[in-house]
């Protein structure tokens, strides 16, 4: 879910570049080349059973002129790609911190969900050195880190822009936050109205079966 949800809140231009940091299975770079009409889109994964899987999605999905997987370390993006060279980021990175809920941290799943690999000032850091000034950083992530991360975002100068979070239900917490930042950008960033998820259990809300393409 959370791929989709960012894949609905992301806005590309026609015939730009696109770098998914920590792509997965290819998620994310598949759902935008549907939606978006941008030219180049490009998922850099570090795990190598998992960037086989989104090389053969992009394969079997027909999207290979236009998408292509990276097998690399997110750390060491600024040495794989050009800098300043992509007009959009995306990333639904790593929530978890320490050792919550960590069993084995070399499993494919605790690598995608704890930061044992890398960190959100890494993701934040090279984001700021691969976007293009006046370049758009989009992505998903925990509202109990939301402090730390517009904090590290302005650090890196990506100016946060819009945010909107994600609840479950109506009555409940939020659980999720999406967030966009523009590299240079100047301060000042709209709240919009918030997304929920379920109007009742099992049953989506019409916006999120849009976005699911019921």
């Amino acid at each position: 879910m959370d791929a989709v949800l960012l894949s609905g809140f992301v806005n590309a231009k026609k015939g730009g570049r696109l770098l998914d940091l920590g792509t997965g299975t290819g998620i994310l770079p598949i759902l935008l080349s549907a939606k978006t009409e941008m030219s180049e889109l490009t998922g850099l994964e570090i795990q190598p059973e998992s960037a086989d899987m989104a090389s053969r999605s992009v394969e079997l999905n027909g999207i290979g002129e236009r998408v292509r997987i990276v097998c690399g370390d997110i750390k060491e993006a600024d040495r794989l790609f050009a800098l300043s060279s992509f007009d959009v980021i995306t990333c639904n990175p790593p929530y978890m911190i320490g050792k919550h809920g960590l069993e084995n941290p070399n499993e494919p799943k605790a690598i995608a969900r704890h930061e044992v690999l890398c960190s959100f000032d890494d993701v934040a850091r090279v984001a700021g050195k691969l976007l293009k000034p006046g370049g758009h950083f989009f992505l998903v992530h925990r509202p109990f880190r939301l402090s730390e991360i517009l904090g590290t975002l302005t650090d890196y100068r990506l100016e946060p822009k819009r945010m909107r979070l994600v609840y479950p239900f109506v009555d409940r917490e939020p659980n999720m936050v999406l967030i966009e930042a523009v590299r240079g950008g100047k301060p000042r960033m709209s709240v919009e109205k918030p997304l929920i998820i379920f109007k009742e259990p099992n049953v989506y809300t019409d916006e999120v079966s849009e976005l699911y393409g019921f």
